[in-house]
């Protein structure tokens, strides 16, 4: 899928980027895999992650002063950098063609009038530093001059302007393929840098081709775990687990860096971006805003500027969030902070509202009698026991920052609140049951609890039972059902039943308000018989590049783009077209038996393309394509689906990361009771 801003095609062919690069799947599918850490390079800068702006992400080559000076102006007059934003950084395509006869690389004179050294001087005037971009190859991945064999020259260069962070890519760089040639490519800008005499951080950018977080900690101040980040929620997700493992391999000085943010791109939504700035600050992440500041909505600098999300990503300890557990979409990360407290990551990567739960011990606190919790999204401070619980929304992430002990009278006790799990689908224009909850996880009760419970328009939603309690003791729980009536002609699908709870506590007479989160799944059983799962309405769809596309390709990143399905030169009328990494889910209910479908990648790429396809049967694999490319053609696929409530068709990238993965479900079938 042509992406005109990703530098990921743009030099795919030349630099045979993904050589060697692990499977996106096969670095996630264990968790418990670390990394081992090089020893720091020792320059003494980016003791804290750096955190600033880059052009790429949101302009791609559509760089200038003008852009550059007016983003310096905004991180001043918006309270980013006081926010603790500091680098405003050039990416790609800021120079011309040719170096000068001196060998020096030139700036665009149309986009930079004033040259790199006008912009820097500009830059610094705002109290803020200049970041600038080249290449460890022949040319840039937009193809302007490299800094291969010129190292020396340009390093000076950049000294000489004032500049203070490069970011050195990887494209075009004539590579033998070996880690030694990554090694001495990427060390020589190192020493040249060194030797200017500047202090300029140092950002390698060679997507983790060489598993650089072996070897460039005495390299770089940082380095690309990954391929380009884009602004979806599945690439986002994928990245995110990627890092994830890598946590000991970062430190003061030496981070993991899982490309610059998207907060603010429109391409997630505002619960995803926060998700997205929440893990970045868990793992240590530089924090490189790539949108349009000019144009920022409240909510995305609300995000971008909260600063309790920020301090964990700035804490001087330096420690890089781990994972205490992942499962079914849930996962628990932990985060060792300067002053012994832990910060909590409740992390919901699934497609439906789930409950998330740990301690404060699994956490790494000693064992105490409270903790006070603090919610770095709500701003709000509690009382826990020691058991850390909430239901967080499809997509979502609750952060906490944990203490032990010094727990206030004052605080309200922690209440884990939300829609019980097990509640049958809702079926169009039917009615049925659902449950809430509210639990006291605090050490005191809490007293006048009631609990409110909202639906979509055109719904109706009303309590069955008991809504409200006097006193709430500790360990215990309200339950209350209701219900809950949908309009015929509702599209299936999962829907946020949002909620409130309200409370006191003995220690305060003040009201205590708290989401309380949840969904419902709505969904048809499929017809008796056999029926092709093109016809049928999925219950949720993830996509890496545009959207899933019925009876046709994959196409681009628009809807309805696609092309008749076509693999290995036969055309096929019926089928799913998708772009790994991509997860279409539908609802069965129990009344299916099997499910057959024909698989392969798309010719639409011209031969790219390396996918495996697997059939998850509530939460088991029950099929398994092995890795495909486009030569393979297409290959039968069956799956044993009895009494399966819903089933999953995943195609990961095949291990060598999303390219071109434009994969077919032609014609899948399930046959049902």
């Amino acid at each position: 899928m042509p992406r005109p801003v990703s530098r990921l095609l743009a030099c795919v062919t030349a630099c045979a980027m993904w050589v060697g690069v692990p499977s996106l799947a096969a670095v996630t599918a264990d968790l418990a895999v670390t990394a081992t850490p090089a020893a720091a390079l020792d320059n003494g800068l980016a003791r804290t992650p750096p955190m600033g702006f880059n052009d790429w992400n949101a302009f791609g080559c559509d760089v200038s002063e003008q852009l550059i000076e007016q983003t310096a102006d905004y991180l001043v007059s918006s309270g980013l950098k006081d926010a603790g934003y500091t680098y405003v950084n050039i990416d790609d395509c800021w120079q011309t063609h040719s170096r000068d006869a001196q060998g020096r690389l030139v700036p665009d004179p149309a986009k930079f009038p004033d040259g790199i050294k006008g912009t820097a001087d500009y830059v610094h005037s705002k109290g803020l530093k200049l970041g600038i971009y080249e290449d460890a190859g022949t040319e840039t991945c937009a193809h302007y001059p490299g800094s291969l064999g010129h190292e020396t020259t340009d390093a000076q260069s950049f000294a000489d302007w004032g500049v203070d962070y490069l970011k050195y890519d990887n494209c075009n760089n004539n590579s033998d393929g070996t880690r030694a040639d990554y090694v001495k490519r990427y060390t020589a800008m190192r020493d040249a840098l060194a030797a200017t005499g500047r202090p300029i951080v140092y950002s390698l950018c060679e997507w983790g081709v060489q598993n650089p977080w072996e070897w460039a900690g005495d390299v770089g101040n940082s380095w690309r775990t990954t391929g380009d980040i884009s602004d979806s929620w599945s690439s986002m997700l994928n990245i995110a687990k990627a890092n994830m493992p890598l946590a000991s391999a970062a430190g003061p000085g030496h981070w993991n860096d899982p490309d610059m943010l998207e907060v603010g791109n429109g391409g997630m939504t505002d619960t995803e971006y926060r998700s997205h700035f929440s893990l970045w600050s868990m793992m240590d992440s530089p924090l490189l805003i790539g949108t349009d500041l000019r144009k920022a909505t409240p909510q995305t600098l609300a995000i971008l500027g909260n600063k309790d999300v920020i301090a964990l990503d700035q804490d001087p300890l330096g420690k890089q969030a781990t994972v205490v557990s992942s499962d079914g979409g849930r996962y628990v990360m932990t985060k060792q902070l300067a002053n012994g407290d832990r910060a909590v990551a409740l992390f919901n990567a699934g497609d439906q509202a789930q409950r998330i739960a740990t301690t404060a011990t699994a956490a790494g606190l000693p064992h105490r009698g409270g903790y006070t919790v603090r919610d770095l999204w709500s701003h709000t401070t509690y009382d826990s026991a020691g058991t850390l619980a909430a239901t967080v929304p499809a997509h979502g992430t609750v952060l906490l920052r944990v203490s032990a002990g010094h727990t206030s009278r004052r605080n309200p006790p922690l209440l884990d609140t939300g829609l019980a799990a097990g509640a049958d689908a809702l079926q169009p224009g039917g009615t049925g049951t659902v449950a809430t909850y509210a639990t006291d996880l605090g050490a005191a009760p809490a007293t006048n609890v009631k609990v409110a419970l909202d639906a979509p328009d055109g719904w109706s939603v009303k309590a069955t039972g008991h809504g409200s309690a006097r006193v709430l003791p500790r360990g215990r729980t309200l339950r209350t059902s209701w219900r809950v009536t949908v309009p015929a002609g509702t599209k299936p699908g999962y829907y946020d039943l949002p909620g409130t709870v309200t409370y006191t506590h003995p220690g305060s007479r003040a009201k205590t308000k708290l989401p309380l989160a949840g969904s419902v799944l709505v969904a048809v059983l499929p017809p008796s018989g056999t029926s092709r799962l093109s016809d049928i309405d999925w219950t949720s769809a993830t996509n890496d590049w545009g959207p899933v596309e019925k009876d046709t390709s994959n196409g681009e990143a628009a809807a309805g783009d696609g092309n008749p399905i076509t693999i290995g030169g036969i055309v096929y009328a019926k089928g799913l077209g998708t772009n790994a990494p991509s997860t279409v889910t539908y609802y069965l209910g129990g009344t299916c038996t099997e499910l057959d479908t024909t698989v392969g990648v798309d010719d639409e790429k011209n031969g790219k393309g390396t996918v495996e396809f697997k059939i998850v049967a509530d939460g088991k694999q029950v099929a398994d394509s092995g890795v495909l490319t486009n030569a393979d053609g297409p290959k039968p696929l069956h799956a044993d689906l009895t009494g399966v409530h819903s089933v999953q068709l995943v195609v990961t990238d095949g291990g060598d990361g999303a390219d071109s993965d434009h994969a077919d479900w032609v014609d899948p079938q399930v046959t049902c009771g």
